[in-house]
């Protein structure tokens, strides 16, 4: 909506103004000089400057204060799926409550841009001034000293983030337009949040490129973005979406990411998390943490059930991980021959593999035992006995 602005006709009155005032010096004295003539034009300009600086200023503020009424209004209607009961109706009425605080944004965006321009016509006049002061300076023979030239202004808010407005802002009408008494309520209201989220994250991206936060702000919206663009960007890997850097820059793979993810579950392919994305992901996030979750107790079970065998474990094969069992786990390693880290890596299984074979491989059958050899018995010697018999005595 635009509204006739009462900055620049103020500045072509200020002009004006200036130009009596110079006539009027002209005529009071017959000889003021071209200098002073040129040095009353460029007071004046610099006047004219200072006061549209202020006017920018002021609509600035103003703005900042309209836009962030309608940010909190798109905030507080975006997400109509968490009402009590919501009706196709609810749906439908929600966003006239933000017309008014949308004229009033759309309103203080006119008037910082008229004002925006009145400064940058402003700053040529008073160069122009400065220019024809210094030629009056040197005369028609000398040469003027040179003056700064202001350069372009640059827009208050870059191209890019005024046509994302636009279209969110387009959008979000269709969005609104297209629900009727005969849509399903569940696909009214996924429409109608979707937009509205969309809608508002090109308005703060819109609030905090026009300057309406200051330095400490700036760093806290940044540092509070990059969090929890982090935390999308590790759910949607998670849950096989995103195979990006989780560097929290909400970029183009973040937002095919969450498009890719959205069209899965039939949900409008936008590209920012709303309420019904959310739950979407959430949702892939429990069944892939749920299947991760067993299959983490079954093998803590295993482990404790394997220690038990061995005798290494007297506890609960319960599936729940403690410091008891990774002691358990450490002596068990210690009477491997492995590092006792703890945990069971690839040196343990290859232990306790060998640990097992070397108990099932059965042992080698004993030896025989050597048959003793037999003494051979001596025969008797034909010799008398050289030991002298006892005589009996007469």
């Amino acid at each position: 909506m635009k509204i006739e602005s009462p900055i620049v006709p103020r500045v072509v009155a200020t002009a004006a103004g200036v130009a009596l005032v110079v006539a009027t010096l002209a005529g009071c004295s017959g000889d003021l000089s071209r200098v002073d003539v040129a040095q009353a034009k460029v007071t004046a300009a610099e006047k004219t400057v200072t006061e549209a600086e202020a006017t920018l200023k002021d609509a600035s503020s103003d703005f900042c204060a309209a836009s962030e009424e309608y940010i909190e209004a798109l905030d507080r209607y975006g997400d109509v799926l968490n009402a009590t009961e919501p009706t196709v109706g609810d749906v439908t009425v929600a966003g006239a409550d933000l017309a008014k605080p949308k004229d009033r944004a759309f309103d203080g965006a006119d008037v910082a841009l008229d004002a925006h321009e009145a400064l940058g016509v402003a700053q040529q006049e008073l160069t122009d001034a400065q220019i024809a002061l210094e030629q009056a300076k040197a005369g028609p023979t000398g040469t003027p000293s040179p003056v700064a030239t202001v350069p372009p202004s640059a827009p208050l808010v870059p191209t890019a983030t005024v046509e994302a407005v636009e279209k969110a802002e387009s959008d979000f009408d269709a969005a609104q337009s297209s629900v009727t008494e005969d849509t399903p309520l569940a696909f009214a209201s996924e429409q109608f949040n979707s937009a509205a989220v969309a809608l508002e994250m090109a308005w703060l991206r819109l609030f905090a490129d026009a300057g309406c936060l200051s330095d400490e702000q700036k760093q806290q919206a940044a540092d509070a973005v990059g969090s929890y663009t982090a935390a999308l960007q590790q759910s949607l890997a998670d849950t096989g979406y995103y195979s990006g850097a989780v560097d929290g820059v909400y970029g183009p793979d973040t937002v095919a990411a969450v498009e890719s993810l959205q069209t899965a579950h039939g949900l409008p392919a936008t590209g920012t998390v709303d309420k019904a994305t959310a739950d979407a992901l959430q949702a892939e996030l429990e069944a892939v943490h749920g299947v991760a979750t067993q299959e983490t107790v079954a093998v803590t079970a295993a482990v404790q059930q394997t220690l038990r065998l061995v005798g290494f474990w007297d506890g609960p094969v319960d599936g729940i991980w403690t410091p008891a069992l990774t002691e358990a786990v450490k002596a068990f390693q210690t009477k491997l021959g492995v590092e006792p880290t703890g945990t069971i890596d690839a040196a343990t299984i290859t232990a306790f593999e060998k640990a097992i074979a070397d108990l099932t491989t059965p042992p080698p059958p004993p030896a025989p035992a050597p048959t003793p050899t037999p003494t051979p018995t001596p025969a008797p010697s034909a010799e008398p006995d050289p030991t002298p018999s006892p005589t009996a005595s007469t």
